[in-house]
């Protein structure tokens, strides 16, 4: 297993890359053929509060999804075992989900059905590929403007940036979109329906419970009425088991 850590806003030291290296055998134990885990930490100099001034996101690449997990201390080993703690779990929870698909027809992963595709370039924005532009460099023109990342350069004159992200849409069900969207902390997910085929978002309500958004086309041109319904998480799996 591949493992990289980077430091934003301070320097890794060499106590700290031992520290890490020496609980990531666990994670490549309860991973499903992990390939890298990803490490970052993240210095907040501006920080209201000191025990939230140092941030650590680890991010799992495996067979199968992403898994994601980050906490915020006021030291940086202490925010570390945080999300170690985090990611464990999350990786735990993967693997009793694997064990349950045993035997029956599991989803392609994310990073199985777009291995063909060709990578997004990391130099230069969108706008600046797709139009073609043979300008000056984007690291010199960052420097130029002050902007901390390449990628937030503006098109023009404005000095609004809207940062815009493509992923693949691989149609999964509600089910599968809940459990993605813990494995990788957040809030919100946003996914193609496989039962529908409408992009759409699952995201988190109070307690254990989850909502989800449908954009239908169909609602827009009259042929279907806007509507709700309330579904039981993986009831489709009971009625047919």
């Amino acid at each position: 297993m591949e493992f990289m850590i980077n430091g934003r806003n301070l320097a890794v030291s060499d106590r700290f890359r031992e520290y890490a290296e020496e609980k990531i055998d666990k994670i490549e134990q309860l991973g499903d053929k992990v390939q890298r885990l990803d490490a970052k930490v993240t210095k907040e100099p501006n920080a209201r509060q000191a025990d939230s001034a140092l941030t650590v996101e680890l991010t799992v690449m495996q067979k199968g999804p992403v898994i994601r997990a980050e906490a915020s201390a006021a030291d940086k080993f202490a925010a570390f075992d945080l999300a170690y703690s985090k990611l464990l779990e999350r990786l735990r929870r993967a693997r009793d989900r694997r064990k349950v698909h045993h035997g029956r027809h599991t989803p392609v992963a994310v990073r199985e059905a777009t291995a063909t595709l060709e990578p997004a370039s990391t130099e230069q924005p969108i706008y600046a590929a797709s139009s073609n532009h043979t300008g000056s460099d984007p690291a010199q023109a960052a420097d130029q403007t002050g902007y901390e990342v390449d990628s937030d350069i503006p098109a023009g004159d404005s000095p609004v940036l809207i940062r815009r992200k493509v992923f693949s849409g691989v149609p999964m069900s509600l089910d599968d979109a809940v459990d993605n969207m813990e494995l990788v902390g957040h809030a919100f997910y946003l996914f193609v329906d496989s039962q529908t085929g409408a992009p759409s978002v699952v995201y988190r309500r109070q307690g254990w419970t989850y909502g989800v958004i449908t954009l239908d086309s169909k609602c827009a041109d009259g042929p279907e009425d806007p509507h709700e319904e309330l579904v039981a998480y993986r009831s489709r799996e009971s009625a047919t088991a």
